[in-house]
């Protein structure tokens, strides 16, 4: 059978299929994607067995149906140099060949039979259903996929925690040194529900979808979820286990408040950041008359740095300590021209957050203190 379609429509779904497979398969056939040629479209799936990546591409003219599965490196390093053009592709299911013709050449490469391909499980009758909006679920996830743990002891923190209620939803991610909290009441579901998405599912949704108003449809049930985007579906388990109550660790009082502005931070960071110990990265923050002062060393090596910045702070002196980079991670992330840092004490945890915000989407970040050598 012979079906043609556009090379970089093709090319374009192909590598947005390929971001859910694994470089190690339990399966061998998990290392091609399956082609199911019909109804004038061809639709692939990409699976690692736990996720499946379903999408489609409009066919410009076909013969007849089929389904098989073919290499995907293979498959893509063969038309990822095409420039846009109709790509005819022929397929011999006696042999298993998939032949392509473009305009200067041709291709070979055998596949596989479709039949050992497994099918992902359909989501529950019974399951939750919710639409959200491409951007605030892209903006709740860009900002807490960061905090996230990538320790698998702590298997819940290693995801992004969605907490629906009527009226908002709040998306939280922490490894127990960092914390984000983003709520959002612009969404309002109308239910109350909870799950976690693990790290690689929001890596995934980070790099395939765009920002926009249009609604994204999430249909999950205890353990399993179903993210349904004009391009694509998307299948996959959902992290199992209790997230951590994070409001807990948030405190309520934070007395001393400074406001600098976000790219003179950044800046200082990235010089004071060179000379931190590389082990423990700890940085001292100072505080005193309208004066941020950061200074790094390691005394390993017998190095240190001192930066001043111009902050607004008119209250008593005082001094903590934090990790550089998450420090940096953390101003890179905010957005708006100035942030404000909420302390209580040396031993409490750091409140970072953006000096001028929408309060229907409101955005924390937490930082624990480190322990100054003094």
């Amino acid at each position: 059978m012979r079906f043609v379609v556009s090379s970089s429509a093709l090319y374009s779904h192909l590598s947005a299929a390929s971001r859910v497979m694994s470089s190690k398969n339990s399966m061998p056939i998990l290392e091609c994607f399956l082609l199911n040629i019909r109804d004038g479209k061809v639709t692939i799936t990409a699976s690692d067995s736990e996720k499946y990546f379903v999408t489609s591409v409009e066919l410009i003219e076909m013969s007849d149906s089929c389904m098989f599965c073919i290499p995907a490196k293979t498959l893509m390093e063969s038309i990822k140099e095409l420039a846009e053009q109709p790509l005819a592709l022929e397929f011999n299911p006696d042999t298993n060949e998939l032949t392509g013709i473009h305009q200067s050449g041709s291709f070979s490469v055998v596949g596989q039979n479709a039949d050992p391909f497994p099918i992902q499980q359909d989501i529950n009758a019974d399951a939750t259903r919710l639409t959200i909006p491409a951007t605030t679920l892209l903006n709740g996830i860009n900002r807490c996929l960061f905090a996230t743990a990538n320790d698998e002891i702590r298997l819940v923190m290693t995801g992004v925690y969605f907490d629906i209620k009527p009226d908002s939803i709040t998306f939280a991610g922490t490894d127990g040194r960092k914390l984000v909290r983003n709520r959002n009441s612009k969404f309002q579901p109308g239910i109350e529900a909870g799950f976690i998405l693990s790290k690689k599912v929001c890596s995934v949704l980070k790099a395939v979808l765009v920002k926009g108003e249009e609604e994204i449809a999430i249909t999950f049930d205890s353990e399993k979820a179903l993210i349904q985007a004009p391009e694509f579906e998307l299948y996959f388990r959902l992290v199992e286990g209790r997230y951590p109550n994070y409001n807990a660790v948030i405190p309520a009082n934070n007395p001393f408040q400074a406001t600098v502005d976000r790219n003179a931070l950044i800046g200082a960071l990235k010089r004071v950041g060179v000379f931190c110990n590389q082990s423990s990265g700890l940085m001292k923050v100072h505080l005193e008359n309208n004066l941020m002062k950061l200074t790094g060393q390691d005394n390993d090596y017998a190095t240190s740095a001192e930066e001043n910045l111009y902050c607004e702070y008119n209250n008593s002196p005082i001094s903590i300590g934090f990790s550089c980079q998450f420090l940096l991670e953390i101003a890179n992330i905010l957005e708006g021209d100035s942030l404000t840092i909420q302390l209580a004490d040396p031993s409490r945890p750091g409140i970072v957050v953006p000096a001028e915000q929408d309060p229907d989407d409101e955005v924390l970040m937490l930082l624990m203190p480190m322990m100054l050598n003094e």
